[in-house]
């Protein structure tokens, strides 16, 4: 966390707090409560505390239960109140928000029972509103909330106060938005499952808290954020309700915090320290808010905006422009494994060696082709040895359709087999009284992988990587048949250290697409980071010749002024990358996990390709079909 200084917060009109990562924000957060808590039984009296669920603040229980078990912090005089709880829904079930604070927080703490207070969500209709109005009554008799934790919603929303919330509203029965039910379908199977109801506290309740501490990680928070902190108040975005209220801090990580305008572009509210990324990240803003190719751009462009003193710096607007332009330019490459017998100097890869050994890590079984399939053809294509590794089975996004499908062909082609025709028939009844969100059995589980797998290989087939090498790691982190994973292990960190001590590539591709709906990307990637980090520690001297390239396309693309390397993709390229994409049968037309984007895969990657070379070109670039663009990660040698 660093120092902002007055003029920084110009546009903000909500205090903003923002910290390096969320492990640090949760921290922080948690410390505060806990001084509050600490305070609160010096004096002899209760505290209140408002909680949330979701993912966001199970972090900050993390901190809060270790300081529990480390015995620093009692909780004998805390008073809990819940948000909110969907409606109708089971105290048991694996969706309730009963269930959740049980097993992030309450059940490893001294809490009173009597003392947790949770919406119910099993209530007969008849019963709601006198539950809301003694819902209220209750937070009423403990003299009100002292500290209201929160998160937010991709609409705005506070607790479920969808847009449209008012100012003074109470706890209530609401109707849940179509884009919050979307955004909750991963956590429920299917959107059809997600309930359309719940039970909120209102914005006037939440607004009478005496602190108020809304906390948002990661980029796919970060546009709703910019509209929470710096836009009007208004009630289609409940959350700008909270730029009134007089106590009440945004605790972001960088990521959540990247569009706020002290972020996004600095020089818009202070004088800049300008260095090369900074430079680079101002010259593209400017020529796209002007609409000016890169080498238009005039020292008035640059002085109208802000960026006087860069002028005053380097000294005129056309050696910032070729500057960046020639930055730009040596990006572009059309060979990602480095042309062989040329001059590599102005390149993002290296010639030598040749051919290079290509590991490219895929989260799941299909994150390969649809991020960077046009870059592992071209890798295939340019001679280089090409290994895929597959980090998880996937198998929680497969319909339970096509396990009947696949079932159902293999007992027609051997219809004497009695033993497979009892198995589809097990696996059908089970199928049959399923539960909506209920877990498979270890058997479909294992069936839905295979599925996965096949599609895996057969997209290997049509790329032209053998399928020798295509290595399926199913990490055990993976491996719970729900949503909610595991943290991973050592044994994660081990399967990943053994291929790599095997391969030894020249190159990693790993997936920085962060924002995938329930983090199997990011425990992916850190999982990778702390390998390689181990054989840097060891002085391993293969990985010190190892290039890491990250990747995005699934939920997002990396900003121009960050990617450095660029390759191109023709029009033949694409159209192969997206039969590629088509091999995964069972992820075509509907996915299981479609988060906050509801078009096919190879939808969403087309059309994020083909934006990327457009903004290339209208930056002055040459012109070309589509681009995928990738991000060199750089390790700390101890």
């Amino acid at each position: 966390m660093t120092e902002v200084y007055p003029e920084e917060r110009r546009f903000e009109k909500v205090h903003t707090i923002i910290h390096e990562d969320s492990n640090n924000a949760s921290l922080f957060v948690a410390n505060e409560i806990a001084s509050l808590i600490n305070q609160k039984q010096k004096e002899g009296k209760k505290a209140v505390i408002g909680l949330a669920t979701g993912s966001t603040p199970t972090k900050v229980y993390e901190y809060l239960v270790n300081f529990h078990k480390e015995g620093r912090l009692s909780f004998e005089n805390v008073v809990t109140f819940n948000l909110d709880e969907y409606f109708p829904m089971e105290p048991d079930s694996i969706h309730s928000y009963v269930r959740f604070m049980h097993e992030h927080l309450f059940d490893h703490i001294d809490i009173d029972p009597q003392n947790v207070h949770i919406p119910k969500g099993n209530l007969e209709n008849h019963e709601v509103r006198q539950y809301c109005l003694d819902y209220e009554e209750k937070i009423n008799n403990v003299g009100g909330i002292d500290i209201q934790v929160l998160g937010i919603g991709r609409t705005g929303h506070i607790g479920f106060n969808e847009p449209g919330s008012s100012l003074n509203s109470k706890t209530r029965l609401v109707r849940l938005d179509g884009v919050t039910r979307l955004d909750a379908a991963s956590d429920f199977f299917g959107e059809e499952n997600v309930p359309r109801k719940a039970i909120t506290m209102g914005v006037g309740t939440i607004m009478s808290a005496n602190r108020i501490i809304l906390m948002a990680w990661g980029e796919g928070k970060a546009d709703i954020i910019q509209q929470a902190v710096e836009g009007e108040i208004k009630e289609s975005v409940p959350a700008t309700f909270l730029q009134n209220h007089t106590n009440c801090d945004f605790v972001l990580d960088g990521a959540s915090a990247s569009f706020l305008t002290r972020t996004k572009t600095p020089w818009l509210v202070k004088e800049c320290e300008w260095n090369d990324r900074l430079i680079k990240s101002a010259t593209i803003w400017l020529s796209e808010k002007l609409d000016k190719a890169i080498l238009k751009l005039t020292n008035e462009d640059y002085n109208e905006y802000g960026m006087g003193n860069l002028i005053a710096e380097i000294g005129s607007a056309e050696q910032i422009n070729l500057k960046v332009f020639n930055q730009l330019q040596h990006t572009i490459t059309g060979w990602p494994g480095g042309k062989p017998k040329a001059d590599d100097s102005q390149r993002p890869e290296r010639a030598e060696p040749y051919p290079k050994t290509s590991l490219i890590f895929s989260p799941h079984p299909d994150d390969d082709v649809i991020s960077m399939g046009g870059t592992l053809l071209r890798l295939v294509d340019q001679g280089h040895h090409v290994h895929i590794a597959y980090q998880t089975s996937g198998n929680i996004a497969v319909f339970d359709d096509e396990v009947i499908r696949f079932l159902d062909f293999a007992t027609d082609i051997q219809e004497d087999n009695k033993t497979l025709s009892k198995k589809f028939k097990e696996v059908r009844e089970f199928l049959a009284s399923k539960k909506p969100g209920q877990i498979d059995s270890e058997e479909i589980q294992g069936f839905k992988g295979l599925i996965r797998k096949g599609e895996a290989l057969a997209a290997c087939r049509y790329c032209g990587v053998p399928e020798k090498n295509a290595h399926f790691l199913n990490l055990p982190f993976y491996e719970t048949g729900a949503v909610r994973k595991k943290p991973y292990s050592e044994e994660d960190i081990q399967i990943t250290y053994d291929l790599l001590n095997k391969l030894r590539p020249h190159q990693i591709f790993a997936a920085g697409d962060l924002s995938d709906p329930h983090g199997t990307h990011r425990v992916c990637l850190e999982v990778i980071f702390k390998t390689i980090q181990r054989f840097m520690d060891e002085r391993a001297e293969w990985i010190l010749d190892c290039y890491v390239w990250l990747y995005r396309g699934a939920w997002q693309e990396w900003e121009i002024a960050d990617m450095e390397m660029a390759v191109p993709i023709g029009p033949k390229d694409m159209a192969r990358k997206i039969n590629a994409i088509f091999k995964h049968q069972s992820q075509k037309d509907s996915a299981m996990f479609p988060g906050n984007d509801e078009r096919e895969f190879w939808q969403r990657a087309e059309q994020r390709n083909k934006e990327t070379a457009n903004r290339y070109n209208a930056l002055g670039m040459a012109e070309y079909e589509a681009i995928e663009g990738f991000v060199r990660y750089n390790f700390n040698i101890n």
